[in-house]
């Protein structure tokens, strides 16, 4: 399970950038729309052609997401030189597609895939950096990237006899790569359309399954967030084949104009588009935020304001939404659980008033991808929208407060005098902890909070390998009974909250998870060193 979790959590280092490149298809749909600028976006303008050239870099990831995900992967599965993996990986998904274009022209008849009649034409086929091969989407990716990181993780320290040393390190891991993606391209040549048929039924099994399937799907993405596996729900159906080949965002980015230009409901254009997930993290949040708020003692209020505020903008602007969800997560899980059923009816409410698209995050998402390209034509969609996140808002409201007073939930500020709820400044930090850190100092905001982590997890030597995801800096430790409890590193704000599974740890971190990751594993080089 641990290694599960490790894996879902590399994900989304590559899933992270789909939302940037969203934005601009979103712009890119607007500004090239004449129903909506008028005469100077008309086909052949100077005004169409520029925003020509920026859609088409906004196509970058989602032409080449096998690439992106066989890439980014090893820069999270790496447990040493996750540059040097990334390469192998790279190296070896070029390998592996470069053997079953041999196959294929070499024997088109025995795999039902001639080559000849190009690749466009057939279906099931596709070019990945400039080879013609097997269309086995981001699934062939994530694979063949985890198998050539597998191999780096096993063989990249082995040390060679003095005469084969020029082969040692990344050279060692393409090698063995080479010896294994020949037999592997073979297999898949055999394998592969039995799997595509399989998909093919998943796909319809999905698209049939109605609002049921809806809430289903919205429920455990958000439920399962605590364990970390919920990027196992959204992204093969967002990025994934599960639901349509190249996955729900690129589909809808792929005809979004088309769906701006028609008046015919948005439902009925795109009757799967059901990545309505980002709902909850507006409406929701503003609703549990304010439950919390008026819950709150008045002599903490300001206090607990400030913790509130921020963590929920996090979630309602940009849709992460950790930091306000684990702060009361560990303290009352059925809210949790609450949140993850309120979350998903809403969702399927909309749905069934006709709501689709790219909803995943934020408000960033709702105006650049949806709202704003799609306004003129499907206004009174967005409003309905509007008029059921404002009435779930209200739910969350009344029956998260209710909750809270009936069982007295201690929710941070709700104890008077309550040191937790005091916001520490970085001096307090300094002054408290630079006598006790293993370096007998602090640097920069993340370093500090490498150190402190460093110390709560059992030092240098509990620490076996370390990875992240969007908000959590994920390790494998030694010994369990090292690690302190989640109070220790939520004390002073310096985490949102601890998470512990066999001998898995997860810190929620927030948005600077990458920065804190990277003065973390330098901490611990230079005490190895």
């Amino acid at each position: 399970m641990n290694t599960i979790k490790r894996f879902g959590s590399a994900m989304i280092v590559p899933v992270l950038m789909f939302a940037f490149f969203g934005i601009v298809l979103g712009f890119a749909t607007l500004f090239k729309n004449p129903s909506i600028m008028g005469s100077i976006a008309n086909d052949g303008t100077t005004w169409f052609k520029i925003w020509s050239v920026i859609e088409a870099g906004g196509w970058t990831i989602f032409d080449h997401m096998e690439m992106v995900f066989v890439v980014g992967l090893p820069l999270s599965l790496a447990k040493k030189a996750p540059g040097h993996a990334a390469l192998a990986a790279l190296m070896g998904y070029l390998m592996f597609n470069t053997f079953i274009n041999a196959i294929l022209t070499q024997w088109p008849h025995t795999f039902g895939a001639n080559l000849e009649k190009g690749v466009e034409n057939v279906t099931g086929l596709k070019a990945i950096a400039g080879i013609e091969t097997l269309d086995t989407n981001i699934l062939g990716g994530i694979v063949i990237s985890s198998i050539v990181t597998w191999v780096h993780n096993r063989f990249y320290s082995k040390k060679l006899p003095e005469m084969l040393g020029v082969f040692q390190g990344l050279t060692f891991v393409v090698t063995i790569s080479f010896f294994i993606m020949l037999p592997l391209a073979v297999i898949t040549c055999i394998v592969w359309p039995t799997i595509q048929d399989g998909i093919s039924s998943l796909q319809g099994f999905i698209i049939g399954s109605g609002y049921i399937g809806v809430w289903l799907f919205h429920f455990l993405e958000r439920v399962l967030i605590p364990t970390g596996l919920h990027h196992f729900i959204y992204a093969p159906i967002e990025v994934g084949p599960v639901v349509v080949n190249q996955g729900l965002k690129a589909e809808w980015f792929e005809h979004v104009n088309d769906f701006a230009k028609s008046t015919k409901p948005l439902k009925e254009q795109f009757p799967y588009g059901f990545m309505l997930q980002g709902n909850g993290k507006v409406f929701g949040a503003i609703g549990i935020a304010l439950a919390m708020y008026s819950t709150t003692p008045k002599e903490n209020r300001k206090k607990i304001a400030a913790l509130l505020i921020p963590a929920t903008l996090t979630a309602v602007v940009v849709g992460i939404t950790e930091p306000l969800e684990f702060t009361f997560l560990f303290i009352a899980p059925y809210l949790f659980v609450l949140h993850a059923i309120l979350s998903a009816t809403m969702d399927t409410l909309m749905y069934g008033f006709g709501l689709v698209g790219n909803f995943g995050g934020g408000l960033i998402d709702f105006f650049a991808t949806n709202w704003i390209p799609l306004a003129q034509n499907h206004w009174l969609t967005y409003v309905i929208q509007l008029i059921i996140g404002l009435a779930f808002i209200g739910i969350y409201f009344v029956v998260f407060r209710f909750l809270i007073l009936k069982f007295n939930i201690p929710l941070p500020g709700r104890k008077k005098d309550e040191e937790g709820v005091k916001l520490y400044s970085k001096q307090d930090y300094k002054g408290k902890n630079s006598d006790q850190s293993p370096q007998g100092n602090v640097g920069n905001e993340f370093e500090d909070k490498a150190i402190y982590y460093l110390e709560g997890l059992g030092g240098k030597e509990n620490i076996k390998d370390v990875t992240n995801c969007a908000t959590r800096l994920r390790l494998t430790v030694n010994d369990m009974e090292q690690v302190e409890h989640n109070d220790y590193f939520i004390h002073n704000q310096m985490a949102h909250g601890l998470v512990k599974s066999g001998k898995n740890v997860q810190v929620i971190v927030g948005m600077s998870v990458p920065q804190v990751r990277e003065a973390f594993e330098h901490l611990v080089e230079n005490e190895e060193n």
